[in-house]
């Protein structure tokens, strides 16, 4: 990490009044990939629709590049150059690719360039509506028009929903490959979590809105007991041997 682009310090958020997440620490640094793992409902989309100020926070901040996030509304966070790649991708099916990589904030630049570079697939398919696209072309559109705004943080929620691992495989050594050469920030949320801990630099786990893990992305491959250990709330077996019971990481 070569400098820090994204801090959530103690942050809680929710909707009605109940608190989804609590307490939430978080960091992401310029050309890291960290991922945020989860049971269904621990909090992690709310976590990034926090960040990107789809939802207001009840307690802690959200710190961009050095500056408290409270009174920026989305859009304004978008035009500091944070991209959100929602669950569900987010993209209009009457729309061709070409016209999704025109879509912008007034005066913003948006480079098309960018996108064939990392999804060259979808050059050929330019003048094609998004709703006649393949489920993973759809995605790669989704990431593709993020990665067009050149943006210093991309927020991916569930990037493999619907996808066969196979197009997983291929679409997030990508992420790795953009965060690498541009510096960009990457949080995303991640179902695979095999696929996604191999390009992590680091990783953390929620659990019922709280942070129960953070490791390294090399130390979890290494040794995958302690990643189970966090989702089911047991400590790690010993080798061979059947987990006892814990109060989790």
């Amino acid at each position: 990490m070569t400098g820090q682009v994204l801090a959530v310090d103690d942050l809680s958020a929710g909707y009605t009044g109940a608190e989804v997440i609590r307490h939430i620490n978080v960091t992401v640094g310029s050309g890291e990939v960290v991922a945020l793992f989860g049971p269904n409902g621990a909090g992690k989309t709310t976590t990034l629709r926090a960040i990107s100020g789809l939802v207001h926070p009840a307690r802690g901040r959200v710190v961009y590049e050095g500056r408290d996030l409270a009174k920026q509304s989305p859009t304004a966070r978008a035009r500091a150059g944070i991209a959100h790649v929602p669950e569900g991708r987010g993209i209009f099916f009457g729309l061709t690719v070409a016209e999704h990589l025109r879509l912008g904030y007034r005066g913003e630049r948006v480079d098309p360039a960018v996108v064939y570079e990392y999804f060259p697939a979808l050059e050929p398919l330019a003048g094609r509506r998004a709703g006649l696209l393949s489920g993973g072309e759809q995605q790669m559109l989704a990431v593709g028009r993020a990665l067009a705004r050149r943006p210093r943080l991309l927020l991916l929620d569930e990037l493999s929903l619907g996808l066969a691992p196979m197009l997983v495989e291929r679409l997030l050594p990508v992420v790795r490959s953009y965060a690498e050469d541009s510096g960009c920030a990457v949080l995303l949320v991640e179902q695979h979590v095999q696929l996604a801990t191999e390009i992590a630099d680091r990783c953390y786990v929620l659990s019922h809105g709280d942070i129960v893990l953070h490791e390294t992305g090399a130390r979890l491959l290494h040794d995958p007991a302690i990643l189970f250990a966090s989702y089911v709330g047991l400590q790690a077996p010993p080798e061979g041997g059947a987990a006892a019971p814990g109060g989790g990481p």
